[in-house]
């Protein structure tokens, strides 16, 4: 039953307090009359028997304690229909694409149904995104959370936008057939011209098509952040848990999705936790970040891919801190590489896949994938330790081995790493590169690779002497 009253005490930031008679739902969804006839949505944030605090959408601009709220007995809900696929929607799921409204096949809440851990299923299949650092290095598989850690000033929407249009789901061998991919984009805090270059290059290239974005500007309410990654992976569930989609969501700037918990906590009053974020945030990310997965006896999944900028490139700070525990790996945009030229710029050694090795190998991949994997580690991090070496001795000083791991090192990451952002490349052609490179070492130097993979794919310089004193 719906409640009104007219008994706002205080408006504070982008809450409003009033009293009440009797205790009201936590998270149920209040509209606010302004003294002019303009209707507010807003959510409640705390409620005790004597007052509410409600965190107001749409900005609590004009609202006065001549308003009126009204509580009307639900918590916000998300209209669901696989028409949304092709569609942009505003931050707080309001078409802004100049379609037609919304039909609905139903409605579901935003906080979602946390997923029974004896009903997930382990996430063990290959997501192909085109991009051989991650896919040859950090592969990421369906039902993964696996966030990218970035800098302010790096290119990381330009991998985002990468990886939403090249991201598949390799064909099916046992079916024959592809499987329904979709990709979610929920953006929140970011510029209108962010925003033009997501939307003319989803246009562009047509991912739009299979796409729903979600988009939060930067002059848009910050409490609606808090609503934009609820009400995506809201979204991403139906799809996949409903449809049979698998579904890649894609969430950035998580740094502007805490900044907007700060704030609210801040005008709460709230005693602060690290660096004056709320102390709840931790569980509050897990809220979002953990409903990735697959749910046995359906067909799709849901894999997370969050982005975040760190403040001031530091690792230790609380949001990838506390992401870093919540998730399984993450991947590095660095600065070093992105000021070579590189792009994507990544860095593979301090990123991680904790669920790799599950989503490569024979029938996921190809059975050399694991090795090679490991062994263009070994090279890349010893080529990176013999680079700080010849900063001080000089290369001159360097034996020829040495020296192989410093080339190594260069292309590496002149053609592995950089692709470009425009490049689409296969597993094949990303584990064929990774031979290419390989080759540079005799065979006694590729101690991590099986003997019989050696022989079917290395074309050292041994390989070579062999084939001159065959002709």
């Amino acid at each position: 039953m719906q409640k009104e009253y007219k008994t706002i005490t205080e408006i504070s930031g982008p809450l409003v307090f009033a009293e009440v008679d009797e205790p009201v739902g936590y998270d149920e969804i209040v509209e606010i009359e302004t003294p002019s006839g303009e209707t507010r949505r807003g959510q409640v944030l705390e409620s005790t028997s004597d007052y509410v605090a409600i965190q107001v959408f749409e900005g609590t601009s004009g609202i006065d304690k001549e308003s009126s709220v009204r509580f009307l007995g639900e918590t916000l809900q998300m209209p669901l229909t696989e028409e949304l696929l092709g569609r942009v929607l505003s931050g707080s799921g309001q078409p802004i694409d100049g379609g037609p409204d919304i039909e609905p096949e139903k409605e579901e809440p935003i906080v979602g149904a946390a997923i029974n851990p004896t009903a997930r299923e382990y996430p063990e299949e290959f997501i192909q995104t085109g991009v051989s650092a991650i896919d040859g290095m950090n592969t990421l598989v369906r039902g993964q959370k696996l966030p990218i850690f970035s800098g302010s000033g790096l290119p990381h929407n330009e991998l985002a936008l990468q990886i939403a249009r090249q991201a598949s789901v390799p064909e099916e061998e046992e079916e024959g057939e592809e499987s329904e991919f979709a990709v979610i984009f929920g953006a929140m805090g970011i510029t209108q011209e962010e925003a033009n270059e997501f939307m003319d290059d989803f246009e562009r290239t047509g991912a739009l098509e299979r796409s729903v974005v979600f988009m939060n500007l930067a002059d848009d309410p910050a409490v609606e952040r808090t609503i934009t990654p609820r009400l995506a992976l809201t979204t991403a569930e139906y799809l996949a848990f409903e449809k049979g989609y698998h579904v890649l969501t894609i969430l950035t700037d998580m740094t502007n999705y805490c900044e907007a918990l700060r704030e609210i906590g801040a005008a709460r009053e709230e005693v602060p936790g690290r660096r004056g974020y709320p102390g709840y945030m931790y569980t509050d990310l897990a809220t979002l970040y953990e409903r990735a997965g697959r749910i046995e006896g359906r067909e799709g999944s849901v894999t997370q891919i969050p982005i975040l900028t760190m403040p001031g490139d530091d690792d230790t700070h609380p949001i990838p801190d506390l992401t870093g525990y919540i998730t399984e790996g993450q991947i590095y945009v660095d600065r070093d590489l992105n000021s070579q030229g590189i792009q994507p710029p990544i860095n593979v050694l301090p990123s991680l896949s904790r669920l790799m090795d599950d989503g490569i190998g024979e029938g996921l991949t190809r059975e050399d994938h694991a090795d090679v994997s490991d062994q263009m580690y070994a090279a890349y991090a010893e080529g990176e330790d013999l680079r700080d070496l010849v900063n001080i001795v000089g290369r001159e000083a360097l034996s020829e081995r040495d020296n192989r791991f410093l080339d190594f090192a260069d292309r590496f990451e002149e053609e592995f790493v950089d692709q470009g952002f425009d490049r689409n490349r296969s597993i094949d052609e990303t584990l064929d590169i990774g031979w290419d490179l390989l080759s540079m070492f005799p065979e006694e130097e590729l101690n991590r690779i099986d003997e019989e993979l050696i022989e079917q794919y290395h074309e050292g310089e041994e390989s070579e002497a062999e084939e001159v004193t065959a002709d």
